[in-house]
């Protein structure tokens, strides 16, 4: 599963997990271990047959499950059938149904008195009649995955315009057992049959192949999937609705992509690139794609980011992009490379409990660098590592080990350890046991435990098959331990000695010393020498005879080390890594580190020099981070030029952000070009940077631009007309905001949006506004409590100036009533 989650400043937080959120009292869980689940009874084949009712949101279902004891002989089944009406249980024999006494008195479990004892091996039938009722059932979710309720019907009624009717299902972590009985435990593993019955207008999707279609005369159709592997029960997937359906094919499999009919001439755009990845990543496995197809289906109102549902990918809606969006890249290109590779880690290969949720998330991590990599450069795959790595260290989350047996809930365990840090372990074992060995242990984990579980051990056991080494110590340290090392970095030349001297100290809280192979490059120009060191205590120094002094002393020398750093490099030291080294990396951390000393002489020259880097991220970096007092008028013109002429539309809009900060005429026909832009980014950073200087002719722009405005653009209309918005135009906004998927965009309207609640009088628009609003603070604040910070400056304005007008209010009974529910919610 993918989380997409506000990354405001990207550098504070890429994932929102439960545990990062101010602890609660209750402590209890952190002396209760959290073994794999007992494995009593196996369910080998899972037979549905369901149809819906749209009016109630209830799914009438039969379910008939083979089942054999595990390996003990038991006369009972426990299933977990969450919140359903249980209409019948019976045990099939010889095509007879037998009745069978069954408890179900919380409405969770049930239990089910078998009709004999069952020695392991000795299969059995089941079949139950049932009714599942989603929206009766009291959902938990998390701050992750906001909803458990497992079975989805989005605007069933069709009540609300402009938005589709569908179903779709979410099981992970074990939410399926909502809409169908079954042992939702990820230990499990049966093969799929499920027959949804629905009107004929809409197509369905699950997991493995459409076997038949049958017309029902009451207008309905009865569609059959069925797969002959086994999957996990989270891995169960149902969606319905009126789609578009692009075909597609890898190696005569089909390959499908299930979009709003809208977005159907630019499908191949978003989702194009499936068939090649599932090429890669075949390859580097060495292990082929095993499933009979791979479909992708977007979803409205998505409890998460996406899920690797077996055969059948639910995305949210941010996939789908329209053409103007594209221009700008393929926002969700990692995402789908990420859930396709759960289908190797995660699907063919589940882990066994939750607790090592790694063996799924981190590979599924580390395959967008991988990605990343293959089709666009190591520069691209180095960036996708690095803000990873970021996501995690500014993060809250030192304290949590990867491989987690003691968690207040098992949703807590999708957060940016198993995900960012995972992956980075994962990067820095391939560097250290070398890539043909990586991937060869990776083949013989996979081929180990195909269609079963895996867990951090049986990793660990494939690699040391492999390699011939004991391992033991790394992932002691990496997967069962906590936190990362924090490294100081000093250097030293003895001109007399001609030799010089790294020493590396560990600063990072605690007792804990991380052993570390590291390599440490010395360059004399282009030459370099490579030295392979381990760092085994907290403080260590390496003496090198280098004759005369280095031009570079390169620690970490291709960028391995999952730690933070404070290397102690003069200027000129980071200029020569940037030219040198030059790994994405090296170059990075040397204009880091000239934009926070631009005004050091030569600082500004050689971010200057940078602007021209062959890697658009990197020159994004300069124009973001370089303080624009610096700049020259020449500057200045060069920037203008990038805003006209880089190849990239991020770095063009963000060009464009410097040039307003001159508030310069002849800058004017830029910003005026820039609107008409195919590129939504570039077109609102233009409107933007024209209000700065031609407020009207902005304004006056607005009629035309908000009718195709969506990112950065509809964030520039937004921010210059919602100090003009009233309570004529709350359905509008109120809508628009609330639809919106948690992530950056929403994040950063919903500061904007404290201007609007302002001006709000009417009593239930303002309580409702504030509602939404407070939602996205809360979650943002939780991992980065600067945004917080500024949102409660934000509410404070508006609740002053409430009070400043409340005597004047025609209406003050409702006016005094939002000042006391606003204070109410400022923290």
């Amino acid at each position: 599963m993918k989380k997409i989650f506000a990354a405001f400043f990207l550098l504070a937080f890429s994932t929102i997990n439960a545990q990062d959120l101010p602890a609660a009292a209750d402590t209890a869980w952190k002396h209760e271990y959290r073994a794999s689940a007992t494995k009593i009874n196996d369910i080998v084949n899972t037979r549905l047959e369901v149809s819906f009712d749209y009016t109630k949101c209830y799914m009438y279902g039969r379910a008939w499950l083979t089942i054999q004891p595990h390996f003990y002989a038991t006369d009972s089944l426990t299933l977990d059938a969450k919140g359903m009406n249980i209409n019948k249980v019976a045990l099939v024999k010889n095509g007879k149904e037998i009745p069978l006494t069954y408890l179900y008195e919380d409405s969770l479990k049930l239990k089910i008195h078998l009709d004999k004892t069952y020695n392991g091996g000795e299969a059995y039938e089941i079949y139950i009649d049932y009714v599942s009722k989603p929206n009766e059932r009291k959902t938990q979710g998390s701050a992750a995955i906001t909803d458990d309720k497992g079975l989805y019907f989005i605007n069933p009624h069709g009540t609300i315009k402009d938005k589709p009717i569908q179903i779709w299902t979410q099981g992970e972590t074990e939410s399926n057992s909502v809409w169908f009985p079954t042992i939702d435990k990820p230990d499990q593993k049966s093969t799929v049959d499920i027959t949804m019955t629905v009107p004929s207008k809409y197509v369905t999707l699950s997991n493995g192949l459409l076997v038949s279609q049958k017309k029902n005369s009451n207008g309905t159709r009865s569609d059959r999937w069925k797969l002959n592997l086994p999957i996990a029960p989270y891995l169960f997937f149902m969606g319905v609705g009126d789609y578009a359906i692009i075909k597609d094919s890898y190696k005569g499999k089909p390959v499908e992509y299930y979009v709003e009919h809208a977005y159907e001439p630019v499908a191949r755009k978003i989702f194009g690139h499936t068939p090649e990845m599932m090429a890669f990543f075949s390859k580097i496995l060495d292990y082929e794609y095993v499933w009979p197809k791979y479909d992708q289906i977007v979803g409205r109102d998505y409890v998460s980011g996406a899920m690797e549902n077996v055969t059948a990918t639910l995305h949210q809606q941010s996939a789908q992009q329209n053409a103007r969006q594209l221009v700008d890249g393929n926002a969700w290109e990692d995402v789908i490379a990420h859930e396709l590779f759960h289908h190797w880690f995660g699907d063919l290969v589940t882990t066994e409990s939750w607790s090592n949720i790694t063996v799924n998330e981190s590979f599924a991590d580390y395959s967008e660098q991988l990605w990343e990599t293959y089709k666009y450069g190591k520069d691209a795959g180095d960036a996708q590592g690095y803000n990873d790595m970021l996501g995690y260290l500014n993060s809250n989350s030192q304290h949590k080990d990867l491989v987690r047996f003691y968690y207040k809930d098992k949703e807590d365990l999708f957060d940016v350890v198993s995900y960012n840090k995972g992956g980075r372990i994962l990067n820095m074992l391939r560097h250290y046991v070398g890539d043909a060995a990586f991937f060869k242990s990776l083949n013989l984990y996979l081929n180990e435990n195909k269609f079963g579980t895996g867990e951090a051990q049986q990793l660990r056991l494939a690699f040391e098959k492999i390699t011939g080494r004991d391992l033991n110590w790394f992932w002691n340290q990496w997967y069962y331990g906590a936190g990362n090392p924090n490294l100081d970095i000093t250097y030293a030349y003895d001109d007399t000695a001609k030799t010089s001297t790294v020493t590396i100290e560990q600063t990072q809280k605690g007792e804990q010393i991380f052993k570390l192979p590291i390599d440490i490059d010395i360059y004399h120009g282009t030459d370099k020498i490579r030295h392979s060191v381990w760092m085994t205590q907290q403080k260590q120094s390496y003496t090198f005879n280098v004759g005369e002094k280095p031009d570079l002393i390169n620690v970490d020398g291709d960028k391995i080390l999952l730690a933070s750093k404070d290397d102690h490099k003069t200027l000129a030291e980071f200029i020569n890594q940037y030219k040198l080294a030059g790994n994405y990396v090296d170059r990075k951390e040397a204009i880091d580190f000239a934009a926070q000393n631009v005004k050091e002489p030569g600082a500004k020259d050689f971010l200057m020099k940078a602007l021209n880097d062959k890697f658009h991220g990197l020159r994004s970096d300069v124009l973001q981070e370089t303080d624009p007092q610096v700049y020259t008028n020449a500057d200045f013109d060069k920037i203008a030029e990038m805003a006209k002429t880089d190849p990239d539309r991020i770095v063009r809009s963000q060009a464009i952000d410097v040039l307003s900060y001159t508030k310069d005429v002849k800058y004017e026909p830029i910003y005026l070009a820039g609107v008409k832009d195919s590129s939504y980014s570039v077109a609102g950073s233009s409107l933007l940077a024209l209000s700065e200087m031609d407020k009207d002719t902005a304004m006056a722009l607005l009629p035309t631009l908000e009718k195709d405005a969506l990112g950065r653009l509809k964030y520039a209309v937004e921010k210059l007309s919602i100090p003009f918005k009233t309570d004529a135009d709350f359905d509008q906004i109120y809508g628009d905001f609330t639809e919106l998927p948690f992530g950056q965009e929403k994040v950063s309207q919903a500061l904007d949006l404290t201007t609007f609640l302002g001006n709000l009088h009417d009593r239930e628009h303002f309580e409702k506004m504030t509602d939404a609003l407070i939602v996205v603070r809360d979650k943002a604040g939780a991992l980065y409590p600067q945004y917080l910070k500024i949102f409660n400056q934000r509410l404070a304005k508006v609740l002053a100036t409430k009070k400043m007008k409340l005597s004047a209010s025609s209406n003050k009974t409702d006016e005094q009533t939002e000042i006391y529910y606003l204070q109410s919610k400022i923290q």
